[in-house]
Formats: structure tokens, C-alpha cells, sequence
């Protein structure tokens, strides 16, 4: 497995280990989880090496599991190894989806350029144009390169929601955690906080992870959780874990002047992906929902925050949101300006 001690990586080598997989757990620095089974083998891979990924192969593999596959030049690499491997399952992304007016994630900064896709979407809705210019356009490209072999390597795709989990380097969840901590009690939403982004906690993708493994073949599914909540919802949901009660701002239209009321959920219109397609073919059942998986992953982030600066306990999520995401001065300027009953 490449990528294996990143956020799903961890929880899907114990998955394979556990339904009776010889599993080696390749990444950058070779390190280990400490709920692997001792029987897991961990090597260090950097697949930018050149020969660094044909050498840790060896004479082959049943599985290979890639995480961190981003684009074509990836694709090719697993692709290279076809004579050396069984089948593959591979991460890609929901990010690949266009409507059917060519807006996708790529124009969601633009006026009227948030999607408004099906609800749900399906693994046939069509998807950007291969290129190299966003991360959805490298995923389309990862996608076409690895599944052009065809049955010379069954290839599996999962179009990963909103991932959550713990080990998450740009966790959602922090939005309303950190407020919480921060004995914040209002908070604004903008969208009537009836905004959602289909969320899949790791353990689900561990779950799709191990069901096509056993059932090789070259396809795309999606990869979401049971159910998408709305971002009132999620705030709700974490307020519940952690004992507190927040009053809800809502904004019925976007975001005010300076982001306000913007949370890394919010969006115009629903992403809600199709999960039956992954049912029908592999069997699958979720292992969990939101919610239930919420605890642990809410007790996860209040111990990185504990005595450190959120930008620092998390320094990917402060390069991706900024500042912005807690900026309270703001917030409560905008609040004292439109009144109690905003």
C-alpha cells in the first residue's frame, strides 16, 4: 500500500491485515500505526524516486493500494507495473464531476459558478477535462491513464467525498471544534446552514478498500458516507459531543462581505454522491456514519489543539482557508452591526 500512514492509509492497512492480507505498508518515511498487527510489513517509498517503487514491488503483489496517486505521471507508474500486479484500487476524487453546464469545484469562486449537480450524483455524471491545471482536471487524467489497460490491470477508482476521520491534515471538523474551545456561542451560517458536502469518514474507504481488493475489476465508484448531513447539522452534531450549546446565526443567501458565515461545507448547492452503484458491485455496507464516528474524531482534534496555535497544530489547513476561518473580531463586528436578531 503507498500512502499507508496517511488518513486512510492507517485505517486501511489494518482493514487488509485484519481480513487476512500480507500486507506491506509503504510510505515516505516507513513508519508504523500503532494499531497494525505485527505481521504488517513497513518500508520506506518515495515513488518519485526513480526505481523507488519497482524495487519495494519486487516480484510482485496481488493488491496494489494507492493513496497518493494525483495525476497521469502517477497513473503511469502503477500502470508500468501491470505484469507485476494482480489489480489495483486507487483514490480519486469527487472533485471530478462538472453539471451539465460545465461548473464544477475548478468555478466554485466564481459569481454562479457553484455546481448544481444531480441529487445524487452518479459514477456517470460527466467530469472535467483531463489536464493539469487543477487537482480535479490531474484526477481525470489519473483516472483515464489507469483505466485504459483495461482487463491487463482491473483497476479500482473510488471518487472520495469530504473525507473525516482522525490523521485528517485539513480537518472540517476544526471549524466548529475550535469554536467551541474558544467559548464561542453564536456562530453564523450562510445558505440557511442547509449547505452540504457528502462527507466519508476513513473507515468507510478502508471498507471499499478491502471489498475491492477481494473483487478485482476496472470501474469508478464513489465514496461517501450512508448520509450527507448539512453543515447546521454537523455544528449541531458537534455541540452535542462536546456539551455546549451554540446559538445559530443563519444567513439565507451566501456568505457576507469578509467570508462571514462561509465554513469549509458551505456551498450554494448540495454534493450529495450515489452510494448504490458501490453496493450493487461490491456488496458494500458503511461501517459507520457521521455521527457516530464524530466522538473520536472530535476528541482527536481538541488534543492536537490542546496548548498550541491551531495554525501550527494544523499548518495545511491555515495554507488552504488562511486566517479567515477564525476570525472573530470580524464576526462579532458583523453581528454587532446587524443586531440580536440577525
Amino acid at each position: 500500500m503507498l500512502g499507508a500512514t496517511g488518513q486512510i492509509g492507517r485505517v486501511a492497512v489494518r482493514a487488509l491485515a485484519e481480513d487476512g492480507w500480507d500486507v506491506t505498508a509503504a510510505s515516505r518515511g516507513g513508519g508504523r500505526d500503532d494499531d497494525w498487527a505485527g505481521g504488517v510489513r513497513a518500508v520506506a517509498v518515495d515513488r518519485d524516486e526513480k526505481g523507488a517503487l519497482e524495487g519495494a514491488l519486487g516480484d510482485g503483489c496481488d493488491v496494489l493500494v494507492d493513496m497518493v496517486a494525483f495525476d497521469r505521471r502517477h497513473a503511469a507508474q502503477v500502470a508500468a507495473l501491470a505484469d507485476r500486479t494482480g489489480s489495483a484500487v486507487v483514490i480519486s476524487s469527487g472533485a471530478v464531476y462538472e453539471d451539465d453546464r460545465g461548473r464544477s469545484f475548478d468555478t466554485q469562486g466564481e459569481p454562479g459558478g457553484f455546481p448544481r449537480y444531480p441529487v445524487p450524483i452518479p459514477e456517470t455524471q460527466r467530469t472535467v477535462g483531463a489536464g493539469d491545471a487543477t487537482y480535479g482536471t490531474r484526477k481525470v487524467g489519473l483516472e483515464r491513464e489507469l483505466l485504459a489497460p483495461g482487463e491487463a490491470l482491473p483497476v479500482t477508482l473510488l471518487r472520495a467525498g469530504a473525507i473525516h476521520g482522525k490523521h485528517c491534515r485539513t480537518p472540517r471538523e476544526l471549524y466548529f471544534v475550535k469554536r467551541a474551545l474558544d467559548g464561542r456561542r453564536r456562530r453564523v451560517l450562510a445558505h440557511g446552514g442547509l449547505s452540504r458536502f457528502h462527507p466519508v469518514h476513513v473507515s468507510n474507504v478502508a471498507e471499499l478498500i478491502r471489498l475491492a481488493a477481494a473483487q478485482p475489476a476496472s470501474r469508478v465508484l464513489n465514496a461517501a458516507d450512508p448520509r450527507a448531513p448539512t453543515v447546521a447539522e454537523i455544528g449541531a452534531a458537534v455541540d452535542e459531543v462536546l456539551g455546549v450549546t451554540t446559538e445559530t446565526v443563519l444567513l439565507p443567501g451566501p456568505p457576507s462581505e469578509g467570508g462571514i458565515g462561509e465554513t469549509p461545507w458551505s456551498g450554494a448547492h448540495p454534493v450529495v454522491y450515489d452510494m448504490d452503484a458501490a453496493g450493487r458491485e461490491l456488496g458494500y455496507r458503511p461501517v459507520t456514519d457521521y455521527v457516530r464516528s464524530l466522538p473520536e474524531t472530535v476528541e482527536w482534534l481538541a488534543d492536537r489543539l490542546r496548548g498550541r496555535e491551531w495554525a501550527l497544530a494544523f499548518p495545511k489547513m491555515a495554507r488552504s482557508y488562511g486566517e479567515v476561518l477564525f476570525d472573530y473580531a470580524a464576526e462579532d463586528a458583523w453581528l454587532e452591526r446587524h443586531g440580536p436578531g440577525a
